[in-house]
């Protein structure tokens, strides 16, 4: 069975919750890790005021017991404390306050309502707020794990905030993974974080907002999953399409792709064999990725983060009620979110190579994952 899930939740409603489908029995679970990729996400120079008050942590409520899945449905909650502050206005039991009509340039505000008909762009913003994706990082966790399963390691780093694309391609460290997750830009490089962390302090003096990109990298993974034979099932597609599903992810790259102006014997990574390591790459500008197959390099993929349209200084825009110019109402924001969207960058990859290595090895326990991964990896020996 693939792994599948379903979210539901506003930004201010009680809670945020979600159930995943798919998880083989027998994977012991890490709640610990779980929640400490949720305080991950809520981490980052530039974030606003909500991250002080939320202190996110995933209630279990079906699926796993005595720490271990059951192959049964996994459900978990993600409580919004801030809800209370909102109960009169969010709440499927109340509608209270004054309707937002002075739609924001950039958000989903004005499409929502002209979709679905509505008249209070509220009911719109509410579930589109990325918010949103503490319910995916919580579910990425737990991709994490049953990758980490079988020697597959997902990481990331941010390698932008406005400014040039500073380009690795080769995956962190475990020391500099540890740096990565202590740094309030999720870097490494001191030197880019100062940079950075001043180029949000002067956006955020201008009343504006910047946003930039990360790398998120797999290693660990075999030759051969997904498939080259249908579009919907190439790999590369599939992960692109789930970093531009996060919110205010505008783009996706997968290994050099964007490097046109290389040409292709300098752009190609050749083939080589030895009697050690088998067929092997001595470059990676393919992302690990060839004919939308994993091909046993590192995969690694960037996503490009538009700035958060919600600024300080207003953009001009129109009262759906009215018709009338109006200055984009405020809500609370971040001046920068790069960082947390690296760390939802990784759950969504995480998730789509968690699938499709159930895809291609799949069983009801993690054992008979383990088997027919093993009798794979003796046939390609």
């Amino acid at each position: 069975m693939p792994l599948r899930y379903l979210t539901a939740g506003e930004s201010h409603g009680p809670a945020l919750c979600a159930i995943a489908e798919g998880f083989p029995a027998g994977l012991a679970v890490d709640f610990d890790a779980v929640n400490r990729d949720l305080r991950r996400r809520q981490k980052g120079y530039g974030r606003g005021g909500r991250m002080k008050i939320e202190t996110d942590e995933a209630q279990f409520l079906s699926g796993i017991r005595g720490a271990v899945t059951t192959g049964s449905p996994i459900a978990l909650l993600v409580w919004n404390k801030d809800h209370e502050n909102w109960k009169e206005l969010v709440s499927p039991y109340a509608r209270g306050g004054r309707k937002f009509t002075q739609v924001r340039p950039g958000h989903a505000d004005l499409a929502g309502v002209q979709k679905y008909g509505l008249d209070d762009a509220r009911d719109v913003l509410e579930r589109a707020s990325a918010r949103g994706t503490a319910t995916v990082v919580a579910l990425g966790a737990l991709a994490r794990q049953l990758l980490a399963r079988f020697g597959v390691t997902v990481s990331s780093r941010v390698v932008a905030i406005g400014e040039e694309l500073r380009r690795s391609g080769v995956p962190p460290t475990a020391a500099q993974r540890a740096a990565i997750e202590a740094s309030d830009v999720h870097t490494d490089d001191e030197a880019a974080a100062a940079l950075w962390r001043g180029i949000i302090d002067r956006e955020k003096a201008r009343g504006s907002a910047i946003g930039g990109a990360f790398e998120v990298y797999a290693e660990g993974l075999p030759a051969g999953l997904g498939s080259y034979v249908h579009p919907d099932r190439r790999l590369d597609g599939r992960l692109a399409g789930a970093l531009c599903a996060i919110q205010a992810i505008r783009a996706a790259e997968i290994g050099e792709g964007t490097r046109v102006d290389l040409p292709g014997d300098r752009f190609q990574d050749p083939i080589r064999y030895g009697a050690e390591q088998g067929f092997y790459r001595e470059t990676n500008r393919a992302g690990g990725l060839e004919g939308g197959v994993t091909n046993g390099a590192p995969v690694v993929v960037r996503g490009f983060m538009k700035p958060i349209p919600t600024m300080m200084t207003p953009l001009p825009s129109v009262d759906i009620a009215t018709r009338e110019p109006v200055s984009a109402k405020y809500e609370r924001s971040d001046v920068c979110a790069v960082p947390a969207a690296a760390v939802v960058g990784e759950a969504v990859v995480a998730w789509v190579l968690a699938d499709a290595l159930l895809e291609k090895f799949g069983g009801d326990t993690v054992g008979d994952v383990a088997a027919a991964l093993e009798a794979y990896a003796a046939r390609l020996r």
